[in-house]
This record gives structure tokens, sequence and C-alpha cells, in this order.
């Protein structure tokens, strides 16, 4: 099970009474659970854990994938969703170089046109990859089914990426880890299944990419605002009806 404290590694939990009305009394145990180890919105957690129970109850095949994973804290609610509904074997792969963000890119600014790179720390977003299992295998999800693969995307992607996809979940932020992450994985995103993009509304790279890539493919999306930084999307069904 996951230790809880009410401050751990700098950050202060979100208290309950804090969070939108709507949020479950789950949800909200979740949250409280995977707060140190994330720095993605209560919204955002929400949004993911909503997405994981949406694919369980409409048996979209494939595994779930997070692109950009820092602590662990996303993938920790989502294995906790599925140890919620009795489920084990979808498989968790955790993509990210667990050595800190790569450089950004020309394209990689801010909503406010900052660019990344004036502004930019190697040692953004670093967690190690010992500490970040450890977290995750805390959850007491089968460790067998989770997949931690560490390197640039650019380098790891497709080849240790899994042939069929459920959720999809993009957090890499700059603009040429999210192209080629939408250009190899979404083709094995699932009719029906969620792609979810963590920064569109904050890094214009992340947005740039995500719109490029959907333009090249001639794909009509409905990117859903979850908050300011955060979009959802379904991968439209093939066919003229969605499954039953």
């Amino acid at each position: 099970m996951i230790k809880r404290s009410s401050r751990r590694l700098g950050y202060d939990l979100v208290a309950h009474h804090a969070l939108p009305p709507d949020f479950s009394d789950e949800d909200r145990s979740i949250i409280d659970a995977v707060r140190p180890y994330t720095m993605t919105t209560p919204e955002r957690l929400v949004a993911l854990m909503a997405a994981t129970r949406y694919i369980i109850a409409r048996a979209i095949p494939g595994d779930i994938v997070e692109c950009g994973v820092w602590r662990g804290g996303s993938m920790m609610a989502t294995a906790q969703v599925l140890r919620s509904l009795g489920v084990s074997n979808r498989g968790l792969y955790l993509f990210d170089t667990f050595t800190g963000m790569p450089t950004p890119g020309p394209e990689d600014v801010d909503f406010k046109g900052t660019p990344a790179t004036d502004v930019f720390r190697k040692e953004w977003c670093y967690a190690p990859l010992d500490s970040v299992q450890r977290a995750v295998y805390s959850v007491g999800y089968d460790p067998v089914r989770i997949r931690f693969v560490p390197g640039q995307v650019e380098r790891t992607i497709p080849e240790h990426a899994p042939d069929r996809i459920a959720l999809l979940r993009l957090d890499t932020d700059w603009y040429q880890s999210t192209r080629h992450e939408l250009e190899h994985l979404f083709p094995r995103l699932s009719p029906g299944g969620v792609l979810i993009i963590d920064d569109y509304g904050h890094w214009r790279g992340a947005r740039q990419a995500v719109d490029e890539y959907l333009a090249a493919q001639g794909i009509d999306l409905l990117l859903h605002r979850i908050d300011v930084g955060g979009r959802i999307a379904l991968k439209p069904w093939l066919g003229d009806d969605p499954p039953s």
C-alpha cells in the first residue's frame, strides 16, 4: 500500500475540502495518496482515472502507456483504479529518461511566448529509476505487468512499445518528443481508446506537434479541455458504429 503523509517531498497534499465537490471519495483518496509523486493537477488526475475506468468498462483492447512519468504518480493512480476494479491483466508501460528532461528545441515556448531554453534546467523532472519503481510497485499492482523503459522516447519508441494501446498519456512537454510519440503510438491506440495530452495548453511545442500530426493524418479529433493545460480525446471508431 502507498504510505500517506500530510507533507512529503516538499509538496503539500490537497485537502479534501479544497477539491471540487463532484470528486468521488475514491478519487479524493487516490489523489491524496499520489500527490507527493506528481505535479499533475487534481483535474487531470481525475480525468486519467475516469479514462482508466472507461477503457475497462468498454473493454477497449490494449495496454496503458505513459510517456513522461516523473515520480510515477499518474501511473500509480491508474494502477490504483485497476486494482479497485479487480483488473490485473493490463500492461503498464512507463517511458522516461529517468535522468531529467532533454534539452528543449526552438518550438518549445510556453503559452506566454517565453522560450523554454530561457528557464530550462537539466534537473527538471529528475527522478531516478529506482525511486520511481519503488513508488509504483508500492501500489500493489502485479509487477510482472509493469514495464519501465529508460531513455529518450526517440530512441525507445516504437521498439519497446506494446502493439495495442487502450490509454495513451503524453507528458514529455517538448515538440520533438510529442511528435515522435504520436507518429508511432497513435496508430497503435485502439479505436475508442483514450488519448491524454498533458501540456497542450501550456507548451506551444506540444500543441504544435499534436495539431501538425492530426492535420497530416486528416484526423478530426475533439480535444476536450480538462483544465488550462490538459486535453483528452477518444480515438474515433472504425466503421459505422462503436462497439456495444
